[in-house]
């Protein structure tokens, strides 16, 4: 079989488990594409789209908010601090939290602390909604 098993957990539990042909993530030194048999290895995962390419020539996209992937030459562990499959993102309320967190950046007496946090909350809604366009 020329396929590597993916297991994606987040602290609620498992996301995804399956097999696919290819596995693309952004550690937060660039993109990766793992294939079955890839040299072990762990890395931390930045806000990003996981790809998961599969035989039939189908894929799946899923946002995770970063984590770290642990890749052995048979499968691939994803731990994520959260992961949402395409098809269960409420693109509304991405975009609400997009707006929300633009006004934020915009208080001019953040914290450090606070700036980061929206930062960050502007990084993963911008992440989600990105989703969309990739799925058509």
């Amino acid at each position: 079989m020329n396929t590597v098993h993916v297991n994606v957990v987040t602290p609620d539990g498992a996301a995804f488990e399956g097999d696919a042909r290819m596995v693309i993530a952004k550690s937060v030194t660039g993109e990766l594409g793992i294939l079955p048999k890839h040299i072990p290895m762990v890395t931390p995962l930045d806000v990003s789209v996981l790809k998961l390419r599969h035989e039939d020539g189908g894929r799946t996209l899923i946002a995770i908010s970063g984590g770290f992937m642990e890749v052995r030459p048979d499968t691939v562990t994803i731990l994520a601090e959260t992961a949402e499959m395409a098809d269960k993102i409420d693109y509304d309320r991405a975009s609400a939290a997009k707006v929300r967190a633009e006004r934020r950046l915009q208080d001019a007496k953040l914290s450090e602390l606070e700036f980061r946090r929206a930062e960050l909350a502007l990084k993963k809604a911008i992440n989600r909604l990105s989703i969309r366009d990739m799925r058509e």
